[in-house]
């Protein structure tokens, strides 16, 4: 690794708080509108520098090749969601749903959410990590309720509250790993630093840390969507503007996957502790499953991609649970893709609903025929999503069936049946609104296709070929997860 001439590490901390401070200020939408988007841009070029000068470790900060790979694919969702944000919130204010007022404020919380998802992935400190999801949670809350209509006021408060329900329980089973590692570390911050801990971890107590990582699961599961701790997640995705929908599924969601995924390598180097492994593939395969069956009842387009996304959660986790360097790199990729398709439909969806005035499905029809960029960007998201070849999403779901079909048939039976399942649901659904005749009352959207097409082009492209240093890549943090 080659040394940089700056600290990229505290400029991609930096810069999206100095941005959030004065986006807060800003009177003009565009000046802030253009600000975001080109802060987020730099946040991202910022975050590729890790791939050639990984910073120096501390007692509070870690970049290694684990969360370079979150940092690298959060920051570009950041990025993109900021310019499809840019014309979408334009939209927003045209037609009074915001005002100037709540503007500074989105823009301000969007980079200060940026801001505690990058200190969240890069803490070397389990207690700064906890404070940082907090942070992200406390923004999203604040953005989720934005439009100050009863629901979307319900769906915040909903959020917040079991929200907080699942921080609480981090923050217990946290305390629990820190009580685990003060016999062998002593007090201090040393007990807190995730380098000491998982260098000593084989000396802790055991029964201290299975009891840690079940309240860690419940806790951090919660944020990640795991069913049953997923209530709050149609209801955000669904009241929210649609650029925080895609900032949810594609990027929060995968932040407390990160920290579910750091303190399961500390019980696995616990040669006395209990194998997280089942409980993360049991929570993910209930996922799925429930997922599967309630996209069948949505009535609400946002909220049936918001089930979607537990539904692939679920897989991913259970990828990571089940272990191995196989299921870990499927598990990679299956974030990676999930992150880029989910995001990509969340911004096809905020074009159809402000093309159709509506976010329920029955409203919406023959977009093929009224509305065909929208309409086609629909039909590939879907298909990307679920699972169908030869997109990026097909090759993850392949890998994950085939790693669980030679350890565990049962549970690939499970497995393949979630998503054939979930496959029925969303094209059944994508049928209506994609073909037939236009439903009426169609208007001209205005929002930018660029990140929808990038988006797409790239889970298209990974379906087909797979660089090969992409691939060295995970496979290599394949292997560190065991």
């Amino acid at each position: 690794m080659t040394a940089l001439p700056f600290d990229n590490l505290a400029a991609i901390l930096i810069l999206p708080a100095a941005t959030g401070a004065a986006l807060a200020f800003l009177p003009g939408y565009r000046l802030s509108a253009t600000l975001n988007v080109v802060s987020s841009f730099v946040t991202f070029l910022l975050a590729t520098t890790f791939l050639v000068a990984k910073p120096t470790t501390g007692d509070y900060f870690l970049v290694d090749d684990l969360n370079i790979v979150f940092v690298v694919l959060n920051t570009f969702v950041a990025f993109t969601a900021s310019a499809f944000s840019a014309s979408y919130i334009a939209h927003e204010l045209e037609i009074g749903r915001l005002t100037a007022t709540h503007l500074r404020f989105y823009h301000a919380m969007y980079q200060a959410l940026l801001f505690a998802m990058n200190l969240a992935l890069t803490a070397n400190n389990i207690g700064l990590m906890w404070v940082a999801i907090e942070m992200a949670t406390l923004t999203t809350v604040a953005m989720v309720g934005i439009y100050r209509t009863p629901a979307a006021i319900e769906a915040a408060w909903k959020y917040f509250i079991l929200g907080s329900v699942g921080i609480a329980l981090a923050l217990f089973g946290t305390i629990l790993v820190y009580m685990a590692a003060r016999p062998v570390l002593g007090e201090g911050v040393s007990g807190m630093v995730w380098t000491t801990l998982i260098a000593r971890v084989s000396e802790f107590d055991p029964a201290l840390l299975n009891l840690a990582f079940v309240f860690l699961m419940l806790g951090y599961g919660t944020k990640v969507g795991l069913a049953p701790l997923h209530a709050w997640l149609p209801d955000a995705h669904a009241e929210g503007p649609t650029p925080i929908s895609a900032v949810l599924s594609g990027l929060l969601l995968n932040v407390a996957l990160y920290a579910v995924l750091r303190f399961k390598l500390l019980l696995d180097a616990n040669a006395n502790a209990i194998a997280p492994g089942p409980l993360m593939a049991t929570l993910g395969l209930l996922s799925l499953i429930f997922a599967a069956f309630m996209l069948y009842r949505r009535r609400d387009i946002k909220r049936l991609f918001g089930f979607s996304s537990i539904e692939h959660m679920g897989v991913i986790v259970f990828a990571f649970g089940m272990g191995g360097p196989l299921a870990n790199f499927a598990g990679l990729l299956h974030m990676t893709m999930h992150s880029l398709t989910k995001s990509a439909i969340f911004f096809t969806v905020g074009h159809i609903a402000q093309a159709k005035g509506t976010q329920q499905i029955a409203d919406i029809r023959g977009l093929t025929v009224s509305h065909p960029t929208l309409g086609w960007s629909l039909a590939l998201g879907v298909l990307a999503i679920a699972g169908a070849p030869p997109l990026g999403i097909f090759t993850s779901e392949f890998l994950v069936v085939s790693s669980t079909f030679a350890r565990a048939p049962w549970l690939a039976i499970l497995l393949v049946f979630g998503l054939l399942l979930a496959f029925g649901a969303l094209v059944l659904r994508l049928q209506g609104m994609a073909f037939g005749e236009p439903s009426p009352g169609d208007k001209r959207s205005t929002a930018s296709t660029l990140p929808i097409a990038a988006h797409l082009g790239l889970v298209l492209l990974a379906g087909v070929y797979l660089p090969p240093p992409l691939v060295a890549w995970f496979q290599h943090v394949a292997t560190m997860l065991r």
